[in-house]
């Protein structure tokens, strides 16, 4: 499993969406949901850090190569607006 933390453009960015913006989250989502539905995801969801929001998304894959695809192929991976993906692994998880 892998813990991939999705880093918005701007440390504001949940706050002060744009409707482009709101329309790419929403492709996002719906990108994620995707793959909660394929059970490559285990789940999702922003993070309330005081440094600024960040997105939390747990995958269950077999390699850093299959979590780098699925970032990879994420809406807001490809639309040039500064987002990016860190991934590491899980060392254990209990679920």
């Amino acid at each position: 499993m892998f813990h991939c933390r999705l880093i918005p453009p701007r440390p504001d960015f949940a706050f002060t969406l744009t409707e482009e913006e709101r329309e790419l989250m929403g492709r996002h989502a719906d990108y994620l949901r995707g793959k909660l539905a394929e059970g490559t995801m285990i789940l999702a969801g922003p993070v309330a850090d005081p440094a600024g929001p960040w997105g939390l998304l747990i995958l269950r894959v077999g390699s850093e190569a299959e979590a780098r695809a699925v970032t990879d192929g994420d809406p807001v991976s490809n639309s040039g607006r500064g987002f990016r993906y860190e991934i590491l692994p899980l060392i254990s998880a209990i679920l």
